[in-house]
């Protein structure tokens, strides 16, 4: 099952909750684009991705490549949290430093709660 996801957006956040599977690099980079866009359409400056029930495959290159094409895509202005599996967590903290040397303001958690205050407290 590929990438399938649905939003909230509420108090100046865009809530995510994602699942099932990255297929490739394609298809992640247009998971991401699709936030980037639905976080412009409702006016938010923060985005909580709850990718608990995500499987990440891509491979390192893929991650890295995906993490450049976003960072060039997100306003400097937004926060990004994203909760991932205990499991996945590597895979998403190679993202993360991928993500950050080009600019974007992104922290990645495996527990949910740490990700809200993270987006709150630290504005």
């Amino acid at each position: 099952m590929a990438i399938q996801f649905t939003t909230t957006a509420q108090d100046g956040t865009l809530f995510v909750k994602a699942s099932g599977y990255d297929e490739d690099l394609a298809e992640v980079q247009q998971y991401g684009l699709a936030l980037i866009a639905e976080c412009q359409k409702q006016g938010v400056t923060r985005l909580l991705c709850d990718e608990r029930e995500l499987e990440y495959r891509l491979n390192t290159i893929d991650t890295y490549d995906a993490a450049a094409v976003i960072a060039e895509h997100v306003p400097r202005v937004c926060r990004v949290a994203i909760v991932c599996h205990p499991k996945m967590l590597q895979d998403a903290l190679d993202w993360e430093t991928f993500a950050v040397n080009r600019g974007l303001i992104v922290r990645v958690f495996s527990d949910l709660d740490e990700a809200r205050n993270w987006l709150h407290i630290n504005l």
